[in-house]
Formats: structure tokens, C-alpha cells, sequence
């Protein structure tokens, strides 16, 4: 008698209520074991970026999604937007914030993922990404080593657990009361090419990490060529002589992550500066070879919007927090939980909530947090009510990718993207190391 095949599904789900880390790795591997043999492969986007860069392709923009809550469902949605569409690449991705307070480490996210496209009968590279990997500039200033030793932590964490995709935001640490634009940018390229240069050293084998990098804080004013220009300046003075740099860089345009929440809960619109956006990818193909500028916090942007970003050839659209709102107000997400998470909020989010602020507006604004919390109560609904909400996400994730124009290109992917196996071992010590196995079948 042959031995049975290993239920995926029944693997995610243990993975996902399980609290012990040691356990969640085992179940993390045997996930991405099957994941292999199926021809799924977590990958880094950089040689695709950097055929961007020298302008063999355009007219479309990579979708990079934050899946906050419901990730196993919501992935397996996504893949079948994909396949139905032939679609490019596009990115799974979580931010350093995220990861905490919705109760997804690295090493389950990316399993979710590699799951997710095991059950949909995916094939080819999967790209996971850790986003906003952010500098906090209180603590920098306060402790500059401790707070980049935590960033580096939290980088050889995502990479080893197959997160090929890195995007380090150090624009936080942009110091605007500085005359001098590249002053101003000076500690912002100084820590993005240290963090470059930790990448290089940990990345696998056979694998160059995409490494994105940020000159506007999302929210503040508006980038401008003269702060790219200063950014890249002194970053690739930085940078060790010889080492692969940056494949990409976000900028601000006028958004703001989960968008400006009225007193009645509702989002006030937006108006992105789409001129800024062209205008910077094309420098940043022209005169440093990257893939182009990517827009941050545009979920909440209204849905005219989104056929704009590959006119403009923007390389990539992050997009998170409607996707959460979706799920809470969908008809099919039960009222009493939903009852039940706005109470915990009350108890374990009041610090949050400002003066005049609204209960609307409290709640849009905290409920993010519940998600950690409550993450085994919502994967806890009966199959079919998730059924029901992913069907609605389902739907919007295929506006978006037509909206985008990522759509029968999936040969530009499999024409500059090279599957590789990443073998994992151990040393002597116990610390994981990671070295380039066998290429693709």
C-alpha cells in the first residue's frame, strides 16, 4: 500500500493554533517540503525588477498585498485570480508591525502562503515579502545600535523563513529641518545601506534578495527628484564597493496608510499625485536602473484610481488595509464576534483613543489589533461562512489585478525568474544557515 498523502489543509490549520514556535517550524517545513515537489517555489523578484530596470517590459504593476487576517483563504483566492488570468507576479507581503499584532511570524506566514498555493494547484515562484521594515526614530536616537541589531534580528528571521523580499523604510529617521537635501536624507541612505549590506551577508546561496528602500514617510509631504537624487547619492556612495544594491524605492504621493478616517468611519478621498509617481519611476529607471517607484497605502484609494498606476508605469501598488475592512464588514462575518472584538477594543485599545475622537472612528482605527487576538476565533468560522468572504475579496483581488493590467504576462516571470531550492541545514552551534540546493525540474 502506497502511504497516504499529507492533508495540507489539516497541516495549515495546526499551524496557525499553534502557540509553540518549534512546533510551527516543523509544521512550517513539512508545508514547504510538499510545496517543492509540487514546483512552488518562494522567491526574490529582483532579476524581474532589474529586467524592469533596463526597460525589457513595462505597462503593468505589481499588486504587493498585506493579508492581515484570514491569510490561508485569502491566498488561496488570490491564486486563483492568477491562474484565471495568466497574471505576472505579484507579492504576498506583511509588515514588521503586522506581524506582531496580528500573530503571524515569518515562518507562518510564508507557510500559509506556500499552502494556499498547494491547495489551489499553483506552479512556479511565490514572492514573499517583508514590508515597512521600519527604523523608529525615537529609539534610534536614543540607542542606534540596539534598535539596527533588532532590525537585522528581524531580517535573518523573514529570510529564514524564506521572505526574499525585503523593504527597509529608514525614512522615518529623515531629518526635513535640515537645509541640505541630502543632509536631510544622510541617516535614511546610511541605514539602508548598512541594512543592504546585512542582507547580502545572510541572504541564501544562489538567492539575491530584493531590497526595496523609502524616501518619503508615507503621510508627510509629497517626494521630490532632488530627494530621490540625494537618497541614491549617498546611498550607492555607501554601499560596498561590488555589493547588488536596491532593485526599487517607495516614495509619497499623498496617501497615508488605512487612509483618513471621518467621524462618521468613512475614508476622506485622496488626491495621489500620479505626475510624482511617473515622473520618479522614470528616473529611476533611466538613471539607476531600477525597476521604478512603488505607492505605498493605496488600498483605501477609490477604485478610478487604480488604472492610473500602470499608465504611469509605477513597478508596484501596496495595498492592506481595505482587504481588512472588507472582512469586517462583510454580511457574512457574525455580528457576535464582531460585537465581541469591539469589547475587547474598548477594554484593551482605550489608551488609543483621542480626544474628540468618535466610537467610529476609534474602532476603524484599533480593530487592526484585534486581529492577533482573535485570529483562532476567525479561523474558527464554519468553512463555508469563510467561503463566503473570501468569495468577496475573491472578486475585488480581480478588479485590482485587471485594474493594474497584471494580466496574461505570466511568461515574463517564468522568462526571468529562475526557480531555486533553498536547502536549509544546521551548524554545530544550532543556528540555521541556508545554502542554494537543486534548481527547478
Amino acid at each position: 500500500m502506497g502511504r497516504k498523502p499529507l492533508d495540507v489543509e489539516k497541516i495549515v490549520l495546526e499551524l496557525i493554533n499553534n502557540d509553540d514556535m518549534a512546533a510551527k517550524r516543523k509544521l512550517a517545513k513539512k508545508i514547504t517540503d510538499i510545496a517543492y515537489k509540487n514546483g512552488i517555489y518562494l522567491s526574490s523578484i529582483h532579476e524581474f525588477y532589474m529586467a524592469r530596470g533596463k526597460n525589457e517590459f513595462s505597462g503593468f504593476t505589481v499588486p504587493a498585498m498585506n493579508l492581515r487576517s484570514m491569510t490561508y483563504d485569502l491566498a488561496r483566492a488570490i491564486f486563483r485570480v492568477a491562474k484565471r488570468n495568466n497574471s505576472g507576479p505579484f507579492i504576498f507581503e506583511i509588515a514588521k508591525s503586522e506581524m506582531g499584532y496580528t500573530a503571524q511570524p515569518p515562518i507562518e506566514y510564508s507557510a500559509v502562503i506556500l499552502a494556499a498555493a498547494i491547495k489551489e494547484n499553483y506552479q512556479g515562484p511565490v514572492f514573499v515579502q517583508a514590508d515597512h521594515v521600519q527604523v523608529n526614530a525615537k529609539k534610534y536616537l536614543e540607542n542606534p545600535e540596539k534598535e539596527i541589531e533588532g532590525l537585522q534580528a528581524l531580517i535573518a528571521d523573514a529570510i529564514g523563513a524564506g521572505f526574499y523580499n525585503i523593504d527597509i523604510d529608514s525614512s522615518t529617521v529623515v531629518d526635513l529641518t535640515k537645509k541640505d537635501i541630502k543632509k536631510q536624507q544622510q541617516l535614511n541612505f546610511e541605514i539602508c545601506a548598512k541594512l543592504t549590506q546585512f542582507i547580502r551577508r545572510i541572504e541564501p546561496r544562489g538567492i539575491t534578495v530584493s531590497v526595496g528602500g523609502e524616501i518619503g514617510e508615507v503621510g508627510h509631504a509629497n517626494s521630490t527628484p532632488e530627494d530621490l537624487r540625494a537618497f541614491m547619492g549617498g546611498y550607492m556612495e555607501r554601499l560596498r564597493k561590488g555589493l547588488v544594491g536596491i532593485s526599487k524605492i517607495s516614495i509619497q504621493t499623498g496617501t497615508s496608510h488605512g487612509g483618513v478616517v471621518l467621524p462618521d468611519g468613512s475614508i476622506a478621498q485622496v488626491k495621489l499625485d500620479f505626475d510624482t509617481l511617473k515622473n520618479l519611476s522614470k528616473i529611476c529607471r533611466d538613471e539607476y536602473g531600477l525597476a521604478g517607484a512603488v505607492q505605498h497605502g493605496a488600498s483605501t484609494l477609490p477604485a478610478e484610481a487604480f488604472h492610473k498606476f500602470p499608465e504611469v508605469e509605477a513597478a508596484e501598488v501596496h495595498l492592506a488595509t481595505e482587504f481588512q475592512n472588507m472582512i469586517y464588514d462583510s454580511k457574512h462575518f457574525p455580528q457576535d464576534l464582531k460585537k465581541n472584538i469591539y469589547e475587547w477594543l474598548k477594554v484593551n485599545a482605550e489608551s488609543e483613543k483621542k480626544e474628540g475622537e468618535t466610537e467610529e472612528q476609534f474602532f476603524y482605527k484599533t480593530r487592526k489589533k484585534a486581529l492577533g487576538p482573535f485570529k483562532k476565533n476567525i479561523m474558527g468560522l464554519p468553512q463555508p461562512t469563510r467561503d463566503k468572504i473570501a468569495l468577496e475579496l475573491e472578486n475585488k483581488f480581480e478588479f485590482l489585478f485587471k485594474q493594474l493590467n497584471n494580466i496574461n504576462n505570466r511568461q515574463l516571470t517564468d522568462k526571468f525568474i529562475t526557480l531555486k531550492r533553498v536547502i536549509v541545514r544546521k551548524r554545530d552551534s544550532g543556528a540555521e544557515v541556508h545554502h542554494d540546493g537543486e534548481g527547478a525540474d
